[in-house]
């Protein structure tokens, strides 16, 4: 594709009044970027399927989190004699909204043998069964709520969880793109989970299995792994990685599992690194701050830095030479 050659220059006054020149038209620009795409393939969307929009989408999920935390994610009071049809116009607005975005995930990645003309019937069964599924995740949520309050002193009341931790919200939207993610539904849920990314500083993948009572404190730069599976009652620092050894043969890893297993009542203390699909972390067990494992460990394990290598200690003989001692 030719340039169209630059127009002559046109005089113009700035913001300063000094008479500068135009030396090229909005036709020109655009003609410029027009010839990028033709050169630069393979991040344009033409001609294809309609995606679903990340800023509906991005509505939607603010919207979703008031439905969950009504009155939290609100500009004005809703008070109880109002909150049914309040929540009826919320509820019907989200699920027109939706559905229409998992029609169009539908359309770009259709199940296998669905025919085009059930694609409108199986995106409203997904978006019902996925509303449908609220009650139970704000069950859930309120668990990780608590252990968020009984994780951390600086915490003065559950309502300030809620409202000021970036984790609620993190966690909230990840719970409720796993949903998606499960049906499964393309795209949309990779999208709730990286504005909730944008928003919170953590990265938690909607495919991860996370158990009840989970907390992240601080949080800012921890990233969970698609196929990591969390047990019950963990609590996880800033700058965790459970993540994968090697992304290097891309396809042959593509749906394995790359990422740890945590087992229950475990803590992981900031900086940690944590990676291998076989690596599983042993029940009751605490990984100090900044270590690097690639193994497992058994249940009640202590790790962490001795000098320049990891040491792994048994917390339960340990706790009992403090009591012999102490005897």
């Amino acid at each position: 594709m030719e340039l169209v050659a630059a127009p002559p220059s046109l005089p113009f006054l700035d913001r300063c009044g000094i008479v500068r020149s135009v030396n090229a038209t909005v036709t020109q620009l655009t003609d410029q970027l027009i010839h990028s795409y033709a050169k630069v393939g393979g991040i344009n969307h033409l001609d294809g399927k309609n995606l679903p929009s990340k800023s509906v989408i991005a509505g939607i999920t603010v919207d979703l989190l008031r439905l969950l935390f009504p009155g939290f994610f609100d500009e004005k009071t809703i008070h109880s004699s109002e909150l049914k049809v309040e929540m009826v116009a919320l509820m019907d607005s989200v699920l027109d909204r939706l559905e229409d975005e998992i029609r169009k995930s539908l359309e770009y990645a259709p199940p296998a043998g669905l025919p085009k003309k059930n694609i409108g019937a199986m995106a409203h069964d997904v978006t019902i069964e996925f509303l449908a599924s609220l009650p139970r995740l704000r069950e859930v949520l309120s668990m990780d709520a608590e252990a968020a309050f009984n994780g951390d002193p600086a915490a003065l009341s559950r309502e300030e969880i809620i409202v000021a931790y970036p984790f609620i919200e993190a966690i909230a939207v990840q719970r409720m793109a796993h949903e998606l993610y499960l049906r499964p539904i393309a795209l949309i849920p990779r999208i709730m989970g990286e504005w909730a990314h944008a928003r919170t500083g953590i990265d938690l993948h909607p495919g991860a299995q996370i158990g009840t009572h989970f907390f992240v404190d601080h949080g800012t730069g921890t990233v969970v792994g698609e196929t990591t599976i969390i047990g019950n009652h963990v609590k996880v620092y800033h700058g965790v990685t459970l993540g994968a050894k090697s992304t290097a043969e891309v396809e042959q890893l593509r749906g394995k599992k790359r990422h740890p297993t945590i087992e229950d009542h475990v803590t992981i203390y900031p900086g940690a690194t944590i990676l291998g699909g076989e690596t599983v972390i042993g029940e009751g067990s605490t990984i100090g701050g900044n270590v690097f494992l690639t193994r497992s460990v058994p249940p009640h394990s202590l790790v962490v830095f001795e000098g320049v290598t990891v040491k792994v200690i048994d917390k339960r003989q340990r706790m009992k030479a403090k009591a012999d001692f102490q005897i």
